[in-house]
């Protein structure tokens, strides 16, 4: 952030405005965690705030402060309008172009609040009075503590607010084991930690609340795990009757692609679920070293993300979105080889 933004802020949080915060859609734990923390923040400061998810987010996830004070726009859209329309300053939190916030991109582009962007994705869009970006950055959230830090108010970090930065930024790195934990990511969880972020229970509330059908469908997806010989990539398919089969809810498949990953000689990993409510099949993409997912979601699959952790979707059937993909994969024999 330059000294100028920093001023911007001050300027703009000087007084009690009426602020609304927005993850992208399909919340994770990095867009809970960042956003209730910034929530909690600022309501702290005698703000306004009104935390609106474009949709539902993850059950290991409801456990975590005033999580349940988020509004779904989805459930309530009316009101969540009424809260955009009259809102003075609007947060976008781990995302940076308007269309990652579904069926809000609409009432967010006709808003007349000054935007304010934290966010660490590649190609930031240019809808902000502040944009920080800082792509090297592991989670956003680790960018919430040092925007708190940035202007002024690291002492008004308590308990609460650092067990939700805790859990953006652990969830975000895959426990701390990701490339782009650096250094500076241990000095900041160790702070939380003096803080009051009780990192074992932590850990337990997001990786050991499974329900015995989120196992069972781990188990269906690690049976159709496949392998593309001589290209180093691994798939996972789960179609809608599998997720059907096995009760699935929003969060389940969480975390399945990194199997494929975990493959001895594996660089680049996918997940396809189909999803018959929106008509698309939803992808999840994973590389290690060189190899950017992110170029590879926004060339072929409508997505982007990261270097080495990148989304996207398609709109033909699971059969035909695997065959495309499959097609796909020779024409980077080079770089998956490196």
């Amino acid at each position: 952030m330059t000294n100028e933004d920093i001023s911007k802020i001050k300027e703009l949080l000087d007084t009690p405005k009426k602020i609304v915060i927005v993850p992208h859609k399909g919340p994770d734990g990095d867009a809970m965690g960042s956003t209730l923390a910034l929530k909690l923040l600022l309501e702290n400061r005698h703000h306004y705030v009104q935390l609106i998810a474009p949709n539902d987010y993850p059950e290991f996830l409801k456990w975590l402060p005033y999580s349940e004070e988020v509004i779904n726009y989805e459930k309530e859209q009316e009101k969540s309008n009424e809260y955009i329309a009259e809102a003075d300053v609007i947060f976008t939190l781990d995302f940076n172009h308007l269309s990652r916030a579904g069926e809000m991109k609409e009432a967010l582009e006709t808003a007349k609040a000054d935007f304010i962007m934290i966010d660490h994705h590649q190609q930031p869009d240019d809808y902000a009075v502040v944009t920080y970006s800082d792509v090297t950055m592991c989670s956003t959230s680790q960018m919430v503590y040092h925007f708190i830090h940035n202007i002024g108010l690291e002492d008004h970090i308590n308990a609460q607010i650092a067990t939700c930065l805790y859990t953006g930024i652990m969830t975000d790195t895959g426990s701390f084991r990701y490339r782009s934990t650096t250094s500076l990511t241990h000095r900041v969880i160790a702070d939380l930690i003096e803080r009051g972020a009780d990192n074992t229970n932590i850990h337990e509330n997001v990786y050991d609340t499974n329900s015995y059908s989120r196992l069972q469908l781990l188990g269906v997806a690690l049976q159709n795990l496949k392998v593309v010989e001589g290209l180093r990539t691994a798939y996972i398919v789960l179609s809608q009757e599998e997720l059907d089969h096995h009760n699935f809810k929003k969060g389940d498949t969480e975390g399945f692609v990194n199997y494929g990953l975990s493959l001895s000689g594996i660089v680049f990993a996918a997940i396809f679920i189909e999803n018959r409510a929106d008509n698309i099949i939803k992808i999840s993409l994973r590389s290690k070293g060189t190899f950017s997912v992110n170029d590879f979601a926004r060339k072929h699959f409508q997505g982007g993300g990261h270097i080495n952790a990148a989304g996207g979707k398609s709109d033909l059937n699971l059969a035909e979105t695997i065959a495309k993909f499959i097609s796909i994969l020779p024409d980077y024999k080079t770089s998956l080889s490196i």
